[in-house]
């Protein structure tokens, strides 16, 4: 890589590093002001609270990854350009259209790195830190709100009262190829280890049907174990938003969901969010780069740079209404995903292929 390439990249990272901190610092900041309200409650101290905010930061690095480094790009391109120096590398050599690539290959770097540490350590850090919150709150045993569920295994529907330190009043409705109930099973408590269900004390009803009428046979056992097609991230995952899941989790759900014809569209809208995620980055960069080789007669640079990052968020705002619309309207959610970034990229091109011909 040149000299000056490499100046341009180092230049980009410097200032999205320094946005990323500036931005974790006001989150953990305001936050750290919430969790005061806690301190005091059983064990949990001033010490716990900054360690629980702490932890936090790479899950909310990750969720804010895209706006951080558009303004990073922004402010690092707006730096070189009130500095002169963005006209020096022009003059060198540089065309729009390569320092555009240049800040777009810095962008996509850092973004990817951001992503596979959200992805990976994210998770682990923030479930520990949840954990470890509600333990010195007096909480260990009511993490989330796991009262209970429905759901569905095949043509199997399992409902279970309480999600508390083991599956308790677990009932079990098993239909026929008739559609129709054939038996229920009935337990007061059950096992999970991620294949099958082992049912302590299981009541067990069994309907039949001769002539016009229906026998119901009822027995008792001790043990019975209900083999299922779902794990325990899928269970974990009933009580949290799409939003909080990681994205294999995701692919799991839409999974678990398509193969019992139920629907998944609102974990297809998050999933494929994710994945046009750098596409969506590239689109809003493309468009502040527009307003950073803009003509100065125009408007100063800050207003440039505002009005930049401002059309960028604003194109976050839209995407995401697209993605509202998807769930409203049973449009396709991959579409709704990936149309916005596609057709403001197409313009965004355009346009800076033209200001580098001039």
């Amino acid at each position: 890589m040149k000299i000056r390439e490499r100046y341009i990249t180092k230049t980009l990272l410097n200032y999205t590093l320094i946005v990323l901190l500036v931005w974790l610092g006001i989150y953990g900041f305001f936050n750290f002001l919430t969790e005061l309200n806690n301190v005091g409650t059983e064990n949990y101290t001033i010490l716990e609270a900054s360690k629980y905010v702490f932890l936090q930061m790479p899950e909310v690095a990750y969720d804010q990854a895209s706006p951080v480094i558009l303004l990073g790009c922004v402010l690092g391109m707006g730096h070189l350009a009130t500095t002169g120096q963005l006209l020096i590398f022009r003059v060198a050599g540089n065309s729009i259209l390569n320092i555009t690539w240049l800040t777009l290959k810095t962008a996509l770097l850092f973004i990817a790195t951001i992503i596979v540490f959200g992805e990976l350590l994210a998770p682990i850090l923030t479930n520990y830190s949840e954990s470890s919150r509600s333990s010195a709150l007096g909480e260990s045993n009511l993490l989330a709100n796991q009262n209970g569920f429905w759901i569905r295994d095949g043509d199997n529907f399992i409902n279970v009262n309480n999600n508390i330190n083991g599956l308790t009043g677990i009932t079990v409705i098993e239909i026929n190829a008739s559609k129709k109930i054939e038996r229920v099973i009935k337990s007061d408590k059950a096992s999970f280890d991620g294949n099958s269900l082992k049912m302590n004390g299981s009541e067990i009803f069994t309907i039949g049907t001769s002539g016009t009428f229906e026998n119901i046979s009822f027995k008792e056992r001790n043990s019975y174990n209900k083999i299922v097609s779902f794990d325990r991230d899928l269970v974990d995952s009933l009580e949290k938003e799409p939003e909080e899941l990681a994205t294999w989790t995701i692919i799991k759900q839409i999974q678990f969901l398509s193969d019992n014809k139920l629907r998944s569209e609102l974990f297809e809208v998050e999933l494929y969010k994710r994945l046009v995620k750098p596409l969506t980055l590239v689109a809003m960069i493309l468009m502040a780069m527009l307003f950073i080789f803009g003509s100065t007669r125009d408007a100063t640079l800050g207003k440039k740079i505002f009005f930049g990052v401002s059309l960028g968020l604003l194109f976050e705002l839209v995407s995401r209404i697209g993605s509202a619309i998807a769930l409203s309207f049973d449009y396709s959610p991959l579409l709704s995903a990936i149309s916005p970034p596609i057709v403001v990229i197409v313009i965004s091109i355009t346009l800076l292929i033209n200001k580098s011909m001039n």
